[in-house]
């Protein structure tokens, strides 16, 4: 469910599912996967905004963090930061310095580490 939402998914609807509680399915995730649901789905919901940026195109940051499921941009911006220690506009001034830097590569169109 998790991957199939691209990580928008309700945990709470995870452990009914499963059909366990919610302690018992963090517990069991943890064990099996190494991270609690929630962390996995917020790894995967952040791995899929960083997939659509196109650092080269005007973003729009309110319509990004909405079809992220973020409450609100400001939520975005708090996940962002804390997932890379940048803000969204630094992160991308990152990306878009590497297209500068090293045009034509195989990892211009991807989602790169901050540095």
């Amino acid at each position: 469910m998790i991957a199939a939402t691209r990580g928008v998914v309700v945990v709470g609807d995870l452990s009914v599912a499963a059909g366990v509680s919610s302690t018992h399915l963090a517990q069991r995730f943890k064990e099996v996967v190494g991270v609690t649901p929630k962390r996995l789905a917020r790894s995967y919901r952040f791995a899929a905004t960083l997939l659509s940026l196109d650092p080269v195109e005007r973003i729009d940051w309110a319509d990004l963090a909405a079809g992220a499921g973020f409450f609100d941009q400001a939520h975005f911006g708090h996940e962002f930061r804390e997932f890379t220690g940048l803000t969204p506009t630094e992160y991308v001034g990152v990306r878009q310095r590497f297209l500068r830097e090293h045009p034509g590569h195989v990892l211009d169109s991807w989602s790169l580490p901050t540095d």
